[in-house]
């Protein structure tokens, strides 16, 4: 994480960031997640004692200077009024209050059992938001294919691959940004992964991907002495691509291929693959599990939704689909 973060950090969110990467070897975009949520927090807890002028803008509103004796003194019914505060004031739908709500908890379990800065824990028992399950976004297999056949660019061969790896691998933003030459075994057909936490996995690969990686590769990607080394995605200046110019080329894409207006992003892009692959390949949950690098069968199977048409083929073939009620 950036250091710039840590200069607005008092010491026991620094220990609390600290011990996350560390000790819990979470990833730098989680341990920056959960800055973000207990600065919030912090941030509320000055508005709330009146430590900074009522017209102050939120984001001026600095940290490092909140006494633990606030967090020492925040009860329960006090977490109730902040998540109001946060629905109301904040305007966070429920899945973000429940983030937020769970990086709360944590810091205070941390605070009261690791640290032992404080001598009780007053969020034991506070409740998440409930949250509903959505069935995820997706793209059909008609409009998967309209899209590949749809790209278009000065690096063609480059977002052509970017874009079908994330349709056949059901890969993260994230791992696809990661890839080394060296995750990539032409004689084993594989790719090696970084998921969450750094969790390393080794995904399998068929012929259009390999095809496509080895055209890309060997025929496109820069090779001069300025490119980067080891990255198999480049961007235009030679260095390993970011994850913002993969959204934007995901984006223009799906404009190219009038598919602009459904929602589409790179992870729901990453629900398409997974969709496909249970729809069409027969493929058990638990082996989608270990494709996606979930930790757990419960968060795959929001990927294993049957389609309308599958609904309505199965409604139709009901032995009773075709049964009268006598005159």
């Amino acid at each position: 994480m950036k250091q710039e973060y840590f200069d607005d950090c008092p010491y026991y969110l620094e220990d609390f960031l600290t011990n996350m990467r560390i000790i819990r070897n979470r990833a730098d975009r989680t341990e920056e997640a959960y800055y973000i949520d207990i600065r919030t927090f912090l941030r509320y807890l000055k508005v709330k004692h009146r430590d900074v002028p009522a017209n102050t803008e939120w984001g001026d509103i600095t940290i490092a200077d909140v006494p633990l004796e606030y967090l020492e003194d925040f009860s329960l019914n006090d977490a109730h009024v902040y998540l109001r505060f946060l629905k109301d004031n904040r305007g966070n739908e429920t899945a973000t209050r429940a983030r937020k709500c769970s990086a709360l908890k944590q810091f205070y379990i941390f605070l009261h059992q690791k640290a032992k800065l404080i001598e009780n824990n007053p969020m034991t028992e506070l409740e998440l938001p409930s949250v509903k399950n959505k069935l995820p976004k997706f793209l059909s297999l008609e409009d998967s294919m309209k899209l590949l056949e749809s790209i278009d660019s000065k690096y063609k061969q480059r977002d052509y691959c970017i874009i079908l790896l994330f349709l056949n691998c059901g890969m993260r933003l994230s791992e696809l940004v990661g890839l080394n030459l060296g995750d990539y075994s032409k004689a084993n057909r594989t790719l090696r992964l970084f998921g969450k936490g750094s969790k390393e996995r080794i995904i399998y690969l068929n012929d259009s991907c390999i095809e496509a990686l080895d055209d890309y590769i060997n025929n496109y990607r820069c090779k001069d002495a300025g490119a980067d080394p080891n990255a198999i995605f480049l961007s235009a200046n030679k260095t390993r691509i970011n994850k913002r110019r993969v959204q934007q080329i995901v984006e223009e894409n799906l404009a190219r291929a009038g598919l602009s207006n459904m929602g589409i992003t790179t992870h729901k892009l990453r629900h398409t693959a997974a969709t496909l692959m249970y729809q069409y390949g027969g493929v058990d949950t638990l082996v989608l599990k270990e494709q996606l690098g979930h930790k757990s069968v419960g968060t795959t199977e929001i990927y294993t939704h049957l389609s309308n048409e599958n609904l309505k083929a199965a409604a139709e073939a009901n032995p009773l689909a075709n049964t009268k009620k006598k005159k």
